[in-house]
């Protein structure tokens, strides 16, 4: 499913994963691909290099290319699909044969940028037209525009709710966790579902960071914090209300036999109730209940159960970024491609995420958010790399799974540990790193 690497995509804001390998093929820095005044001077052929498999399968990027080929006749746009894309493309990076048109990867460190792709203007009239330019911005120049944002939240059965006698969002963990209870008590689906053995999901949580205290700036601050797990904090919070779901036993029987592929179907029949995931993850559940014959309305999508000053907030974050390669014998059209696929293709709405260009509508999925006046806040990544730095430093993995992993098996008593020295250890490494990382 080509989609989960997306998923963890949207969550590498903080992660860090440095370009072990990768060289660039020698390549020069200061490149650019400039926008093409006139679209009946760019043609060419340029291939783009996508995880989603699945939309290559089904032929949707094949339409998506035939609408852009209606603005651009003289282009022919190839895509090639790769299952293991991280894998498969890091790979590809140490020669100069990487695409025209790529999602950056999570294996090149934000400095490096500009020895991999073209610069797509400046940051200071980028960041007015789209959303999102802070992650693939180096020393004023952003060399990659999101393909999608997301929100973070829940996914949930709203009929499963209503039938455990409740119709209102949680504010506070604690209710959360007395909704999860009462989903239990009174109807018989798994109250909320871990993922665990797929393990990309368990990492959704680091996607809340700012949601708990409506801190845009979350994120940065971590790279001058010496204790993220304090009580109170984001992450004590996110974690803390991880842990206690799966203390009281209000997920799977078996997390080591969870299977996501599954898990659609079953959130979509009732069988499920909650589950942590991005805003992507709405459409493809209500297709899963179209498919299950079920009503794709019950399907529904609630922030993280906390509240500041009465609101609800959410974390707008980017998702993978579209760059074009600096080796590309065909920068115009490269960059015609990703301005198209960006400004006019509409895929953030068919997709029901967020789009990057500001004046893009928000999918139809998020106007409960809306309605009910939930927050949305743009993630801020100013300072993604030092939190990146320090992060690989620690050997945490703020955005890969072994961590929480470790955390719901202590909580389901597989591994021994109590969550207070579990922390402490956590905020040591943290506080260790960010000293050696010159923070």
């Amino acid at each position: 499913m080509g989609r989960k690497a997306l998923t963890v995509a949207a969550l590498i804001a903080v992660t860090a994963v440095t370009a072990t390998g990768c060289t660039g093929a020698a390549a020069p820095k200061g490149e650019s691909a400039a926008a093409a005044s006139d679209p009946g001077s760019v043609s060419g052929a340029i291939t783009v290099l996508t995880h989603r498999t699945d939309l290559v399968q089904n032929g949707t990027l094949k339409k998506y290319a035939a609408e852009f080929n209606k603005v651009y006749p003289e282009v022919t746009v190839k895509f090639d699909a790769l299952t293991d894309y991280e894998g498969e493309v890091k790979i590809r990076m140490n020669t100069a044969n990487y695409g025209d048109v790529l999602m950056i990867p999570n294996a090149i460190a934000k400095k490096d940028y500009p020895s991999f792709f073209a610069s797509l203007g400046s940051a200071t009239e980028l960041s007015r037209k789209y959303r999102f330019t802070d992650k693939a911005n180096v020393d004023g120049k952003v060399y990659g525009l999101a393909t999608v944002g997301n929100s973070d939240g829940f996914v949930y059965n709203k009929a499963v709710w209503k039938k455990a006698g409740i119709t209102s969002w949680p504010t506070s963990p604690e209710q959360f966790l007395a909704g999860l209870r009462a989903v239990k008590a009174k109807t018989g689906a798994v109250p909320y579902y871990t993922n665990f053995k797929d393990q990309w999901p368990v990492t959704a949580g680091t996607a809340s960071i700012g949601s708990v205290t409506c801190d845009a700036q979350a994120n940065d601050k971590l790279a001058t914090s010496t204790a993220p797990w304090a009580a109170g904090g984001d992450l004590n919070v996110i974690d803390t209300l991880l842990y206690d779901v799966v203390h009281e036993k209000l997920i799977e029987k078996d997390p080591t036999t969870t299977n996501w592929e599954n898990s659609k179907g079953m959130i979509a029949r009732g069988e499920i109730a909650t589950m942590q995931l991005g805003s992507w993850a709405i459409s493809q559940m209500q297709n899963a209940a179209r498919t299950a014959g079920t009503n794709p309305d019950d399907i529904g999508f609630m922030p993280f159960p906390a509240q500041t000053n009465g609101k609800f907030c959410s974390m707008l974050s980017s998702d993978y970024q579209d760059a074009v390669s600096i080796h590309s014998k065909n920068k115009p059209a490269a960059r015609a491609w990703v301005d198209w696929f960006t400004d006019k293709s509409g895929f953030a709405q068919n997709e029901g995420s967020i789009p990057t260009l500001r004046s893009g509508a928000l999918p139809a999925t998020l106007k409960p958010f809306q309605d009910n006046g939930v927050s949305m806040l743009e993630r801020s990544e100013a300072r993604s790399s030092q939190v990146n730095a320090i992060d690989n430093a620690a050997e945490i993995g703020l955005a890969k799974p072994d961590y929480r992993q470790k955390l719901v098996d202590m909580a389901r008593g597989v591994q021994g540990g109590s969550l207070k020295d579990y922390f402490a250890g956590l905020d040591e490494k943290w506080s260790r790193a960010a000293k050696s990382a010159g923070s």
